[in-house]
């Protein structure tokens, strides 16, 4: 089985109807599931225009909940293949634009860039559809990059400019600065995780934390401890803070062993412990950021509050290591 990941740049509604219509009405004719994730306007307009029959076996996803982050996207991909197994599923799907401030767009690179290796030998067939009039000029660079194959006025045709997932693969030094709009709370690393996990449970109930992003922040720094504890330097901290409109926890670990921000994407990392615990943390954050040097490695996980809307005008206080 091998994964196909195709692109699709489109400055016309037909022209998207037209590629993603014959997608969906092949996968259906050779009986195979088939599953549409577009912007509702777009889903509601091409279901209207397929044939009855076919429109009534097209599996709708909400594009929001699909693209609700990174590792969770992933996560989803692989338990819609599971599910269907040993059938092979057809997905057309609209990812984020890849517009606003990193680490956003950077981590949804980064995800499209990871998918062909990620996927290898999924029985998936993946089609993201770009529409050419929302995106920037570094986005459609972006489509450019990431897909092995586009289709054109021609059809499917390889890509000459895709990069693979070694693209999008540069570690930083350092995290972007982001507002700080709060006190930050320590907690140092010792060699009881249980104990961490206490602490950590306390705090953020201490702090009022949504249950559902408190017990995330438990599992997903309770997961990269023991990377610092079994892999690392022994001992490390954990920083917890607030920006505008999200919450910020950064594992610092001194052995700086952690160099590769793809990690926990690829199928291949989840037999090795440390790829399987970064494995849980994308699904349990909505961003990570990996970084550093040979002085140390700091992983920056973001919870998005998605209750609240970034403020400008927020006292502009900037962490940065």
């Amino acid at each position: 089985m091998t994964f196909m990941h195709q692109g699709l740049l489109f400055a016309h509604e037909h022209r998207f109807r037209a590629v993603a219509g014959g997608w969906l009405q092949t996968a259906v004719a050779s009986g195979r599931p088939a599953v549409l994730a577009v912007a509702p306007h777009r889903s509601a307009r091409l279901l209207a225009a397929l044939p009855p029959r076919v429109a009534h076996e097209v599996r709708v996803l909400d594009r929001d909940t699909l693209y609700d982050a990174p590792g969770r996207m992933l996560a989803a991909l692989h338990r819609l293949v599971l599910a269907h197994a040993p059938a092979r599923v057809t997905v057309v799907a609209e990812p984020p634009s890849g517009n606003g401030p990193d680490p956003a767009p950077r981590e949804w690179r980064r995800l499209e860039a990871v998918l062909s290796t990620a996927l290898d030998g999924s029985a998936l067939d993946l089609l993201c559809v770009h529409d050419i009039c929302t995106l920037s000029a570094a986005a459609r660079t972006t489509v450019h990059t990431t897909h092995p194959v586009l289709i054109g006025a021609g059809g499917p045709h390889a890509n000459h400019a895709y990069l693979g997932p070694g693209a999008h693969s540069a570690r930083s030094r350092s995290p972007s600065p982001l507002p700080l709009t709060g006190p930050v709370h320590r907690v140092e690393i010792g060699q009881s995780l249980p104990r961490l996990r206490r602490e950590l449970t306390a705090l953020g109930a201490s702090l009022e934390l949504d249950p559902v992003q408190a017990d995330g922040l438990v599992v997903a720094v309770n997961e990269l401890a023991a990377n610092v504890l079994e892999h690392g330097a022994g001992k490390g901290s954990i920083s917890l803070w607030r920006s505008y409109d999200r919450w910020v926890c950064e594992v610092f670990d001194e052995a700086g062993l952690l160099t590769d921000p793809l990690a926990g994407y690829r199928p291949a990392d989840d037999l090795r412990s440390r790829g399987y615990g970064l494995w849980i943390t994308r699904q349990t954050c909505d961003f990570l950021e990996i970084c550093g040097d040979s002085c140390g490695s700091l992983v920056r996980l973001h919870f998005l509050d998605r209750s609240t809307e970034p403020e400008p005008s927020a006292r502009d206080t900037r962490i940065s290591r």
